[in-house]
């Protein structure tokens, strides 16, 4: 159960979206948020 907080507070972070909109959506489907963002973030920070 506490993963489900941490994939929600991570999304809805990152995107701004409303809780309750990440919590409806499936593990799989935050999963991919959650990758998703990561790679966006290692993107961003990666030296130049």
């Amino acid at each position: 159960m506490e993963n489900i907080f941490k994939e929600v507070a991570f999304i809805a972070y990152h995107f701004h979206w409303a809780k309750d909109t990440v919590f409806d959506m499936s593990h799989k489907e935050r999963h991919a948020w959650v990758k998703e963002i990561s790679t966006i973030n290692e993107k961003i920070n990666a030296p130049k």
